[in-house]
């Protein structure tokens, strides 16, 4: 087992394509935080499948880069691994939460929750595959009538794990309902292994309540970090500063949202660039005023000029009026 140092209490959550190299690279930009990779499925990975290799290779990154592994063929596991530490990796995370259904057929995320022979076997495989720390994320169980978290935070403890992220929602809830903080402090309190905590923080007084309230060693944001690339930096900031942040102006907003853009367009080119920026755009006027009218006028245009036009017309005239 490798201990990991890292260099926050705080991680931004991997999130299938919405944790790419542009929002990684603006969410860091804002200061301290660890970063973890979108979800990389190792059977495309490793046969060097162009669009998986690029989302897996972060060695021109500048800050460290967790990369997220998801899959269940041990071979594969083991030939992703190395090849992840090739392309940049600082650590390996081994997705066994996730609740999608193309993922469950592939015996893949919560479904190893279900399998804890071959959940086990897998962690020991890349931890034997590779020099870099392993760590493995996971949900409260499959359901209310399987609820397995300790259980199994114990078989990854054993199985060479450095670490564990545990999401207090089962896999039939999804993202809905409140998670249970419960079964994350319960499994802090059996394990020797650092325990990072995930569900329901999305703002620094929340992030320093799971600590409190569990004694986990750092805490795991994911949907509220959408639209709010600086919130991983905040959180971090008031949990090591005691400083609590104030709200950002809509200049600082709007300047993060086309800096997004940009970094859209030097990645994956003006086309998809444009399409992808629909769901952000969507997230980073969230609760401000004629956000609806802005969205609904933003996601029909079809050219990006257009876009940085619309972009300049809503929020400038917030800024004009001093908010």
């Amino acid at each position: 087992m490798q201990i990991l140092d890292f260099n926050s209490k705080v991680f931004l959550a991997p999130m299938a394509g919405i944790t790419d190299k542009p929002l990684r690279k603006l969410t860091a930009s804002f200061g301290c935080g660890n970063i973890v990779s979108e979800m990389v499925a190792i059977n495309a990975l490793s046969r060097k499948n162009a669009k998986t290799y690029r989302i897996a290779d972060v060695r021109d990154e500048d800050y460290p880069v967790v990369v997220q592994l998801v899959g269940s063929d041990l071979d594969l596991f083991a030939d992703s691994a190395k090849l992840a530490e090739e392309l940049g990796a600082y650590s390996l995370d081994l997705n066994m939460g996730c609740p999608v259904k193309k993922i469950i057929a592939n015996k893949s995320g919560s479904y190893l929750m279900t399998d804890i022979c071959l959940a086990s076997k897998i962690i020991s495989t890349v931890v034997q595959a590779t020099s870099l720390p392993v760590s493995v994320k996971f949900r409260k169980g499959w359901d209310y009538n399987n609820i397995n978290a300790l259980e199994f935070a114990k078989m990854c403890e054993e199985s060479g794990a450095s670490y564990v992220t545990v999401h207090g929602r089962t896999r039939s809830e999804f993202y809905s309902g409140t998670a249970d903080w419960d079964i994350i402090g319960e499994i802090k309190s059996c394990l020797n292994i650092p325990v990072i905590g995930n569900g329901d923080i999305n703002s620094p007084q929340k992030a320093r309540e799971m600590i409190e309230y569990t004694g986990v060693d750092g805490v795991m944001v994911g949907r509220a970090a959408l639209g709010q690339p600086w919130l991983i930096s905040d959180i971090h900031n008031y949990l090591e500063k005691g400083i609590l942040p104030t709200s950002k102006p809509v200049a600082v907003v709007k300047s993060a949202l086309l800096t997004h853009i940009n970094w859209l367009v030097e990645y994956y080119g003006e086309k998809l660039a444009l399409g992808l920026s629909r769901k952000y755009v969507c997230w980073y006027c969230k609760n401000m005023r004629d956000a609806r009218k802005f969205r609904e006028t933003y996601v029909r245009i079809d050219n990006l000029a257009q876009a940085y036009q619309e972009i300049d017309n809503y929020f400038d005239t917030y800024i004009s009026e001093g908010e």
